[in-house]
């Protein structure tokens, strides 16, 4: 397949245009930082004296985060939070990402999704991750919660170009949201863009998936080895879906698109560097995805744009965005693809 190089660029200026919607499991990284300071009389443990304490967004929230840097906040996100304290740091990340969370639904019976990750140094070492502590509920919704949820679904899908369904399974995208999801987004002419970890054949009507490479494999069950492997492995998802494209990241070895009719594309990774962090990397693929398909872009294309992108935010440590003037300068001048 050739790559028209101006072609990119034009839709890489687009998707600045496009509206996300992003449904699924928002969560916040709270990162804590501190010096060692001595052991602890009270236990074989170190003692940290507090320096510093970051709010970044993750899961869910982390797709909608790379959507408002490259669309100038045109996000919107359902999901749920608790009342608890986390749920206002939650929020107040969001405003300060330029993301619209006014539908978010409060669940006094469940905790804000909140990854606590402890990290110490001294002045001989770099930084180290000590501990993590989650907190998050894993029981099923309540009814009222998802009744809240279809509500503000039926509100905020008409509204917008394209959905993303961000599933890191602690429960908030129930077989009922997707269903009323897919089907209003088809009665309206939306994109629907899931990001799932398993049971992808959940996803039923979809425009199309984004799942890694391992958990592709998990699902169909087998070894994706070869081209006819990722042939098959695509048409097995397609055909549990409806779905007519399947995007498959595949780290370090870029990622491959396989559509109807057994269309196969593999795309390399672009400007190949010293990755520092891969952490995020698939929320950015997912956003930049979305709003190329959003801006009019075949999945191909789009794929293209999602991989630059990646190949950006890998360099960076944690949960990294990048903007459309980075993807611009990064576009190679080559462009060579398998098909």
């Amino acid at each position: 397949m050739e790559i028209n190089r101006e072609k990119i660029q034009e839709i890489a200026k687009k998707i600045k245009d496009a509206k996300i919607l992003v449904i699924g499991d928002l969560a916040l990284d709270e990162m804590v930082y501190g010096d060692t300071e001595r052991i602890s009389r009270e236990a074989p443990v170190l003692i940290l004296q507090h320096t510093h304490t970051n709010y970044i967004l993750g899961g869910a929230s982390n797709a909608a985060h790379n959507v408002s840097t490259l669309n100038d906040g045109k996000v919107s996100v359902i999901g749920i939070i608790g009342d608890d304290y986390q749920a206002n740091d939650l929020k107040n990340a969001f405003k300060g990402a330029n993301i619209n969370c006014d539908s978010l639904i409060v669940d006094k019976n469940r905790k804000t999704i909140t990854k606590t990750r402890i990290s110490g140094s001294c002045s001989q070492s770099v930084t180290q991750q000590i501990v993590r502590i989650d907190r998050q509920t894993n029981a099923p919704i309540s009814a009222d919660t998802e009744a809240k949820i279809l509500e503000q679904i039926d509100k905020l899908v008409p509204e917008h170009d394209a959905i993303i369904l961000s599933d890191y399974h602690i429960g908030t995208l129930t077989d009922k949201i997707i269903k009323r999801v897919v089907q209003l987004s088809k009665e309206l002419n939306k994109i629907v863009v899931v990001d799932a970890q398993k049971e992808l054949n959940r996803y039923k009507g979809v425009t199309s998936l984004t799942p890694n490479l391992p958990d592709t494999q998990k699902h169909v069950g087998f070894y994706l080895k070869n081209k006819a492997d990722y042939i098959l492995a695509g048409n097995k998802l397609m055909e549990e879906t409806g779905s007519p494209a399947v995007l498959i990241t595949c780290g370090d070895n870029g990622m491959v698109v396989v559509e109807k009719g057994g269309k196969y594309t593999h795309i390399p990774v672009f400007n190949k560097s010293k990755v520092f962090d891969v952490t995020g990397a698939g929320d950015t693929v997912t956003a930049t995805y979305t709003l190329a398909l959003a801006a009019g872009a075949e999945p191909v294309y789009a794929a293209i744009i999602g991989n630059i992108a990646a190949g950006i935010v890998v360099k960076q440590f944690g949960c990294a965005t990048t903007t459309i003037d980075e993807i611009l300068e990064s576009i190679p001048s080559n462009i060579t693809i398998e098909n």
